[in-house]
């Protein structure tokens, strides 16, 4: 069996007038995240960390910020499409492991809910599926309400 561990990371500016989408879930908030597709921190991080496990390159080698094709994606169609190309290969996911790093605002409550986003879009069970959410207590960019980050870990196999 070919066991393969992949690490993703991705950070984007808050800025006014943009939707805050992380995992897929529209979260209320005063600012969004500013990106040429949808600017989901935590999508693009799995991705990454997916992508990289199969020694696929990154998700700007796949969908690049310059192709107005991407303008605006719903990131969740980003990750299809990378479990696609991971399908294709032989691949099967064994576990996502992901921490989204902001200050503001909280988000507990909309955990479940992109946990079951990424669960649907990896073809794998909730239980496969973890996601987190922490601050940098008011450090760095993330601390201070400048951006977003994220990382992501995940473990996929080939038979």
């Amino acid at each position: 069996m070919n066991i393969r561990v992949g690490h993703g990371y991705d950070v984007h500016r808050l800025v006014d007038d943009r939707k805050l989408i992380l995992g897929g879930v529209e979260i209320p908030y005063e600012k969004g995240l500013l990106g040429h597709s949808d600017a989901d921190v935590l999508i693009h991080a799995v991705c990454d960390a997916l992508l990289g496990a199969a020694a696929l390159g990154d998700i700007g080698k796949h969908f690049p910020d310059n192709d107005a094709k991407f303008k605006d994606i719903d990131s969740r169609i980003l990750l299809r499409e990378v479990v696609k190309s991971l399908q294709d290969l032989g691949y099967e996911i064994s576990n996502v492991d992901a921490t989204v790093i902001m200050q503001k605002p909280k988000l507990a409550a909309f955990i479940p809910q992109m946990i079951e986003n990424i669960a649907n879009d990896c073809g794998t069970n909730t239980d496969q599926v973890n996601v987190k959410a922490t601050t940098e207590e008011k450090l760095g960019f993330t601390g201070d309400g400048s951006g977003a980050a994220a990382h992501a870990v995940c473990l996929i196999l080939k038979k």
